[in-house]
């Protein structure tokens, strides 16, 4: 069966119909109307960004931070995991977890933030995201104002998680490398948290 097409699979296949980008790109409001986007697509520069399976590091990791940031933050924050983000018209990232003012949460039916609001974005590097979660988003959010930054990454077998901390530097608009974090989470900023990184 291996390598076999069925005349099924190939009218399967011929129906699918990529959506054709605007002469100038997709919009934000694009974005939350096209229809049948695949779960957990971005907009970057007014390209859609579609999300690739991720690995079992993937999970563990965004599940371990948002435990241990829900631990630590009062009721005036909220967690959220895999919101969209607006930035402005032509970027709505979805960064793995957001923490927020919790004033701008209005229900179980709200599909993104404003960068206004977001306080915290974390992105957990994958294989296929590596050069967006180093470069791009970073350079985004912090012109859009977001004023910290995580990187998580995989370690070795000592430290299994790594997490870059950036802060906003008000005046260039661009974070500035706090440190590099392993074993144990410590930071002041959005508020005082502290987490244990070891995933087993």
């Amino acid at each position: 069966m291996g390598g076999t097409m069925t005349a099924e699979s190939v009218e399967h296949r011929s129906r699918v119909q990529w959506p054709v980008p605007p002469q100038d790109g997709y919009t934000v409001d694009d974005l939350f109307t096209l229809p049948d986007l695949p779960p957990h697509t971005e907009l970057i520069d007014g390209s859609l960004i579609f999300v690739s399976p991720q690995r079992r590091f993937h999970h563990l990791a965004i599940n371990l931070l948002f435990r241990g940031l829900s631990d630590c933050l009062g009721p005036e924050f909220s967690v959220e995991p895999e919101m969209t983000v607006v930035l402005d018209d032509r970027n709505a990232p979805e960064p793995d977890l957001s923490v927020v003012r919790a004033d701008a949460v209005t229900g179980v039916n709200q599909t993104r933030f404003h960068a206004k609001d977001v306080l915290l974005a974390v992105e957990v590097v994958s294989p296929d995201s590596e050069s967006r979660d180093r470069t791009t988003k970073p350079q985004k959010y912090a012109a859009a104002g977001i004023p910290n930054y995580w990187r998580v990454e995989q370690g070795g077998t000592d430290s299994p998680l790594v997490v870059h901390v950036y802060e906003l530097d008000p005046l260039s608009r661009a974070y500035v490398h706090m440190g590099m974090q392993r074993d144990h989470l410590k930071v002041d900023r959005p508020h005082t948290i502290g987490i244990d990184l070891s995933l087993g």
